[in-house]
């Protein structure tokens, strides 16, 4: 399995200090470093530069200490994830108060930093989740069509395929046809997971698609489960769609 590449801000005082983790770090798989700061204001302008995946921060510096921009990096739109490393651990209790995934203490041990990444990388993949299943769960389940002053639903399972018409979309469903006025596009994006693009002003639900066919011609169409007519699939679409259907 292939290791997640982690974007990592190395934030210290000290000069050495910074070059020793770049050392450790260069040496661990999946690891890229970002960028490097000196001080807590240096590293949330950094941070917002760079969204680094993680920050490697001092406590003990000048000015706004490493406990204080843990705070203020927590309030970040993305806030990274916090590992903090300084020689002492009497800090501890609050390193954890600031929500820190991890403390090392200095000199920086390559063991102790690697176990202090596999943390990091499974508290980032348990966020990714939280945040897929929340985007899934915020899904559309219908598509509006305006139809006489009022609105008609249509559940986005009973979609056959999605066709562009000048500044509409016509949605072929099990009911009939109507027209909306969004962009095939926006679609597209938003229910890539049910969708899939077999020409430029065409999408199709992906489990109506039962045989891709080629004509004497050359041509390719999409032969439909519920629809009697086939769809053409453009040569730009056809290689793509056939390496997303090889994977259903």
């Amino acid at each position: 399995m292939e290791t997640a590449l982690v974007q990592v801000l190395i934030v210290d005082d000290e000069p050495l200090a910074r070059a020793r983790l770049r050392a450790l770090l260069d040496a661990q798989a999946g690891v890229a470093i970002c960028g490097e700061a000196g001080d807590g204001g240096s590293a949330l302008v950094a941070c917002e530069d760079a969204t680094p995946d993680l920050v490697l921060l001092d406590i003990s510096m000048p000015g706004m200490d490493g406990l204080e921009t843990a705070r203020r990096l927590a309030e970040l739109d993305a806030p990274p994830a916090i590992v903090f490393c300084t020689a002492y651990d009497a800090h501890a209790l609050s390193a954890f108060e600031a929500q820190a995934i991890d403390y090392l203490v200095k000199p920086v041990r390559a063991e102790r930093l690697a176990a202090a990444l596999d943390k990091v990388r499974t508290f980032l993949a348990g966020r990714k989740r939280k945040h897929d299943d929340a985007v899934e769960a915020a899904a559309r389940t219908h598509l509006a069509a305006r139809l006489r002053g009022s609105l008609r639903l249509i559940p986005i399972e009973d979609i056959r395929y999605l066709q562009a018409d000048e500044k509409y979309v016509v949605v072929h469903h099990a009911r009939g046809e109507d027209l909306i006025e969004e962009s095939l596009k926006s679609l597209e994006t938003e229910f890539a997971s049910r969708f899939v693009r077999i020409h430029r002003n065409c999408l199709v639900a992906r489990d109506e698609i039962i045989e891709l066919r080629r004509s004497p011609d050359g041509s390719v169409h999409a032969m439909l489960r519920h629809v009697e007519n086939p769809l053409e699939i453009s040569r730009r679409c056809l290689t793509q769609l056939r390496d997303s259907l090889r994977h259903l």
